[in-house]
């Protein structure tokens, strides 16, 4: 999986909701489409992304399947915004340096 998978996951406004509502416990996909207005087959493919992109944990107990947050799953993204976070200060410091430039 690559930021790439995961950027796509969370893309979509549906499977941020459903990663938000996987939050405050497991859950198994008919709790979790409650409220929203989707299919249950819609459901089942939004986990099935979030499930490959890495997010999310399947649990399987009998025929009962129950999901949870996978708190590594978003690893990749935090690589990712740690590579640009020591980018941005050294930008900022040229960008006030020009405007104090500019000021005198």
């Amino acid at each position: 999986m690559d930021e790439t998978d995961l950027f796509r996951a969370l893309a979509d406004p549906t499977r941020r909701a459903v990663l938000e509502r996987l939050l405050a416990g497991r859950k198994n996909a008919s709790e979790l489409r409650e409220g929203l207005d989707i299919s249950q087959p819609a459901v089942s493919q939004h986990i099935a992304v979030l499930r490959s992109a890495g997010l999310i944990n399947e649990e399987r107990a009998g025929r009962h399947v129950n999901y949870s947050v996978n708190p590594d799953g978003l690893n990749p993204l935090f690589d990712w915004l740690a590579r640009y976070r020591a980018f941005w200060p050294v930008r900022v410091e040229r960008l006030k340096t020009l405007l104090k430039e500019m000021d005198q």
